[in-house]
């Protein structure tokens, strides 16, 4: 009896538009820190590649707390882009980026569109970035998602940075629309290499006893696995009506939740609440993944994007 041989490792390379990552697995902005909090568990060099919190021009102090919100299946924050501002990104946070072996996208956010063209005309100035995430759907500061909501403004801001700098650009896009397609065409129409698909979806919490909201935003942004089904069905209809490529983002826990991503029509995906439970599982899911790949009969990942089929295919007759 001959043994049987072993499966072949499949390619897990990903072409983001002009963005190539070594692999599909990259953790989101606002859940990883600027990774330095984050090297005694996990192996950063082996990520697909990460997002560090958003940064904008001037300081941000955020919102008053509370800010986050554990809830039955995800957590509520209301964050408010608390950061340095990018002078101090610059200085302090990305020198440790640099070093650490996997492609870095730097978040990006800014309350006007020249605010988001000064900040990607400074950032490529700079060596050691990959990509541009253009965070036009935070739903915790004013006017945070105006550019995620309007099909128009969303293509002004993607184009005004594609033209700011040679970096790929990629535009986050909120769920909180009617219809997202339109918002992801007109990022493609503006220049994006590529959209991740979602970031938060708006939520509150009470206190009905005092009456009054949990949070000290009021509203804040759901994460989690409640979201998942809303992330996948969005990522479905922007690859089918679309056809930008797509990192997929919102609920992901395991790697049956990548491959889920993946067959829907996202090329990558993004880590984001699951490292605060687990945050080692990143390295499980790269551990993990390739088996998964293989057990579709696949050589390369690229070979079950977008592979879903609506209902079932295969209906038998009664007879």
């Amino acid at each position: 009896m001959t043994a049987s041989a072993s499966p072949v490792c499949p390619d897990l390379t990903v072409q983001l538009g002009r963005l190539s990552i070594p692999n599909p697995i990259m953790v989101a902005s606002g859940t990883f820190g600027y990774a330095n909090e984050m090297q005694e568990f996990v192996p950063l060099h082996r990520l697909g590649g990460i997002v560090p919190k958003t940064i904008t021009v001037a300081p941000r102090v955020g919102n008053r707390p509370w800010r986050t919100i554990e809830t039955a299946a995800g957590l509520l924050n209301s964050i408010g882009l608390d950061n340095d501002g990018i002078e101090q990104f610059v200085l302090d946070k990305l020198p440790f980026l640099r070093s650490c072996g996997a492609p870095v996208v730097v978040s990006i956010a800014g309350g006007t569109v020249a605010e988001f063209v000064l900040l990607a005309e400074q950032l490529d100035k700079e060596s050691g970035i990959a990509a541009l995430e253009l965070n036009i759907s935070c739903p915790n500061v004013s006017h945070g998602v105006d550019f995620a909501t309007d099909p128009e403004l969303c293509r002004q801001v993607v184009e005004g940075v594609r033209h700011a700098t040679q970096l790929p650009v990629i535009a986050k896009l909120t769920p909180n629309v009617t219809d997202i397609t339109s918002i992801a065409q007109a990022a493609a129409d503006g220049g994006a290499d590529a959209v991740t698909l979602i970031n938060t979806c708006q939520g509150m919490a009470v206190d009905w006893r005092k009456q009054r909201t949990l949070l000290g935003n009021g509203i804040g942004g759901l994460s989690g696995p409640a979201i998942k089904p809303i992330a996948l069905r969005c990522v479905h209809q922007v690859h089918v009506r679309v056809g930008i490529p797509i990192i997929g983002v919102g609920g992901i826990m395991t790697t049956d939740d990548c491959m889920e991503f993946f067959v829907a029509g996202a090329s990558a995906v993004q880590i984001g609440t699951a490292s605060f439970a687990e945050p080692i599982i990143t390295t499980r899911i790269l551990d993990e993944l390739p088996a998964a790949v293989n057990s579709l009969g696949a050589s390369e990942l690229q070979q079950i994007v977008g592979t879903l089929v609506i209902g079932d295919s295969a209906k038998t007759s009664n007879k």
